[in-house]
């Protein structure tokens, strides 16, 4: 057997020709593809939580870590050893088998949703596992179930701050899926299939080609002439471009979903200090505490990666470039360079959200999933779907229609302007100007009796 015919990095080939019969050899490779990505948020989250502390420090005029190692690089490792030697206290009156499960749900969900996220445009080598039909549904099913961590977490551990931060996130869940769902529906939609590699291959210049050529549709073909402007001949159509401006609204209401479903700032309210004393993991120490903590880490780096494969190309970077990565081995490193890349900014994104904006009151977060990210992303999906059966320009039209009726009617509704208006500033309490300091109150009242 050839070794060129085991990596098979090259499309040129078929499929058919390269791969051996031998059913080892076939597992082999199996589980070094499905490695690959497990291993690569497996490190990174280490190398996060540095570059979080770090970028906080920036952003917040301070240093971080700057004590464990040059500029802090050793602070993680100092952190793993402090959980592993920390006491591993179990309360009393737990539900020990779903106590000791919640850290591994919490886990397992993005672990297994890397698997299918394509890196590099081959049949074999592209993802951990490739040409998945219902790679869509995959990602939306393991994502739906990251939630019973928390929520098992919370009602396992007999703690009432614990069970208040899972219910928090349960209503919350369920509250943002609705929005990213239906605006990952777009995405389905404007690709035409539920496998990931294909949703690529509609962001990358040949795979446009090959559609204006086989199916014609009357859409593609004007979007394509309208975004590969003979001086915009390098862009790719990204979804993010793709239908302008409906893809650009289903990649924000994506992103705020994002934020909402990792239970990242300003949406953690599920783990809120200041009321609930640490959340749904109040009552887990050591590496039961570290687990969620990778939990949560290796969350953001998946969501991160969902996000630049729906809405950023994936790993395609520059149409010129994409049409020359097939033909040698060398240039396969640049469509991995370019979706790592993209994961890096996705990871300084949730950075950035956290050190920018404050938490919100918990009736905000409910409002703005059922009262702004749903009807939003529900008239978001209506427009793609009148553009794709009429074409672009009715599409644009029902988009202006759509958007006019919420500016003009739904803000003006009672309900609207509850949750715009600054109710802290209108619902506080005026002090008398005759108030007397507390170290005179006595006196006062004494002269008040006289």
């Amino acid at each position: 057997m050839d070794l060129h015919q085991f990596w098979h990095i090259f499309l040129a080939v078929p499929t058919q020709q390269m791969l051996p019969r031998d059913w080892w050899i076939d597992a082999i490779r199996s589980l070094i593809r499905i490695l690959i990505p497990l291993l690569f948020v497996l490190m990174l989250v280490p190398g996060l939580v540095w570059a979080e502390r770090r970028l906080l420090g920036f952003f917040q005029n301070r240093l971080g870590p700057n004590r464990v190692g040059p500029a802090g690089l050793l602070q993680p490792i100092a952190d793993a050893f402090k959980l592993l030697m920390k006491e591993d206290i179990l309360p009393e009156n737990v539900d020990k088998f779903l106590y000791f499960l919640a850290p591994i749900v919490m886990l397992v969900p993005a672990m297994v949703t890397a698997v299918v996220l394509p890196w590099h445009p081959s049949p074999v080598w592209g993802a951990g596992a490739p040409n998945v039909d219902i790679g869509v549904l995959y990602i939306l099913l393991w994502g739906s179930l990251a939630v019973y961590g928390i929520a098992i977490a919370g009602w396992s551990s007999n703690n009432k701050y614990s069970l208040l931060g899972a219910v928090r996130s349960s209503a919350q869940m369920i509250s943002y899926e609705l929005g990213s769902g239906l605006s990952v529906v777009s995405i389905v939609l404007l690709s035409g299939g539920l496998t990931i590699q294909d949703i690529v291959f509609d962001q990358s210049s040949y795979g446009w080609i090959k559609d204006a050529v086989h199916s014609t549709p009357a859409h593609t073909a004007y979007v394509w002439g309208l975004i590969h402007h003979p001086w915009l001949g390098f862009i790719n159509p990204w979804h993010v471009i793709q239908f302008f401006p409906m893809g650009l609204v289903a990649a924000i209401i994506y992103v705020i979903s994002m934020l909402a479903e990792s239970n990242r700032a300003p949406f953690d309210l599920p783990e809120g200090d200041s009321e609930l004393i640490a959340g749904y993991h109040t009552e887990y120490s050591s590496m039961k505490f570290a687990m969620f903590f990778m939990g949560e880490y290796a969350n953001v780096v998946v969501l991160s990666a969902i996000a630049a494969t729906f809405f950023l190309g994936g790993w395609t970077t520059f149409a010129p470039i994409d049409k020359y990565i097939t033909q040698t081995w060398w240039l396969g490193i640049i469509p991995i360079g370019s979706f790592v890349l993209k994961i890096f900014a996705g990871i300084y994104f949730f950075i950035w959200i956290r050190a920018t904006l404050p938490r919100v009151r918990y009736d905000q977060l409910m409002d703005l999933g059922w009262k702004g990210i749903l009807p939003i992303s529900l008239a978001n999906l209506f427009c793609v779907a009148v553009g794709l059966a009429l074409g672009y320009i009715a599409g644009l039209i029902a988009f202006g229609v759509v958007a006019f009726i919420a500016l003009v009617v739904v803000a003006n509704l009672p309900s609207t302007k509850r949750f715009t208006r600054k109710t802290r500033i209108e619902n506080r309490v005026l002090l008398n100007h005759d108030a007397v300091p507390y170290g005179g109150q006595s006196s006062a009242v004494q002269e008040s009796g006289k």
